[in-house]
């Protein structure tokens, strides 16, 4: 890769579209941007650095289009921007927080870098997002991103073969497929970190949003973020959103996971019914001005919900400008942080000879 040829030409490339299609609208080096339209003129956008989306354009109400996924315009964006935000990417090879940076297997212990304070997270110092995935197109819907992830990489046993897999549908669904296969026993705990606001990206905050999460429980944390182990009841805490309320409804008021989270940064225990492993609802959003709508499906047992409290206002995105403090939110489809040392949660290890498999699907729409 040469570094004056990591230019993504976002701009300008309406006319190249076609409806349905994935089409391969950037071609410099080894970095591609994608690009996949259905019927409804709903677009988006992926690089294979990272299988990053970079941008998801749809309609509100009134059918005004909004690119509603925080991001950059370039490459250099994305591999230079400050506190590493993780816009848009597949982080792995586990996902959110491993206590201390450190996990054992079968009595052998592993030692990963501390990425965050004490802990490790995404990853590492080079994890799945900050790596140049070999893409394809797999059909006139979908993109194929594929990574080999080498044994002892980042610290993690075992070679891990990856394939993730976007479609958007005609039903303007944007369905993730994740699947991989390894030699060796390895935690794995794959998601996207999509930062969302249906406002628009650098439309304001997404305090107004309304999020209803399907959970009766989550995993509180301690001071790191890092899970006690235990599974608490959300009724009566800030965390209760059961039912559909305004992220900045609670979010202020005295509470030590607050407090720990600098606001929402919490794993949700999703209410499965029974259907561990089926595709079920996890979340909705709605954002009452533009009108805009999102459900979250999921095979996954956990939902990670971060409200953007490290987003500073120093980060200018894809319109120029910048994104506040709590100007997007992820809803990362994931098992709990941790697993690898909490013996009573939902396993992560995958075995030679299993495969992992997962679906998420973010689907928009309007409410009137």
């Amino acid at each position: 890769m040469k570094k004056n040829l990591f230019m993504i030409a976002a701009a300008g490339l309406a006319g190249m579209l076609t409806s349905h299609a994935a089409v391969q609208t950037t071609d410099f080096d080894d970095i591609k941007l994608y690009t996949l339209q259905n019927k409804a003129g709903t677009t988006v956008k992926i690089t294979n650095y990272g299988a990053t989306v970079t941008s998801i354009l749809t309609a509100d109400r009134n059918g005004t289009m909004a690119d509603i996924a925080l991001g950059y315009n370039d490459v250099s964006g994305y591999m230079n921007a400050v506190d590493k935000p993780y816009f848009g990417s597949i982080v792995g090879r586990y996902g959110n927080r491993i206590a201390k940076g450190q996990f054992s297997i079968d009595g052998k212990k592993y030692k990963l870098a501390t990425t965050n304070g004490a802990n490790h997270l995404h990853g590492g110092v080079i994890g799945f997002d900050k790596v140049v995935w070999d893409a394809k197109v797999a059909g006139s819907h979908s993109v194929r991103f594929h990574y080999l992830a080498k044994d002892g990489e980042e610290g993690y046993p075992g070679n891990l073969d990856i394939n993730v897999t976007y479609t958007l549908t005609d039903a303007n669904e944007l369905k993730i497929d994740y699947l991989a296969t390894t030699d060796q026993k390895t935690p794995v705990n794959l998601t996207n970190h999509t930062y969302f606001n249906l406002k628009g990206e650098g439309e304001g905050t997404i305090l107004g949003h309304e999020l209803m999460i399907h959970a009766k429980g989550y995993t509180p944390v301690d001071s790191g973020l890092i899970p006690t182990g235990k599974i608490e009841p959300v009724t009566g805490t800030p965390f209760d959103f059961t039912t559909a309320k305004a992220i900045g409804r609670d979010i202020g008021k005295k509470d030590q996971q607050l407090e720990y989270g600098l606001g929402y940064d919490h794993n949700w225990v999703l209410d499965k019914g029974g259907k561990t492993g089926q595709l079920t609802l996890a979340a909705t959003l709605y954002e009452p001005t533009s009108g805009r709508f999102m459900e979250v499906f999921t095979r996954e047992p956990g939902l990670q919900f971060y409200c953007g409290n490290f987003l500073a206002g120093n980060l200018k995105g894809k319109s120029g400008k910048t994104y506040l403090h709590r100007g997007g939110l992820c809803l990362e489809t994931q098992h709990y942080p941790d697993s690898p040392n909490q013996p009573a949660f939902p396993s992560t290890i995958l075995a030679p000879g299993a495969q992992y498999q997962t679906t998420t699907v973010y689907k928009f729409s309007t409410k009137k």
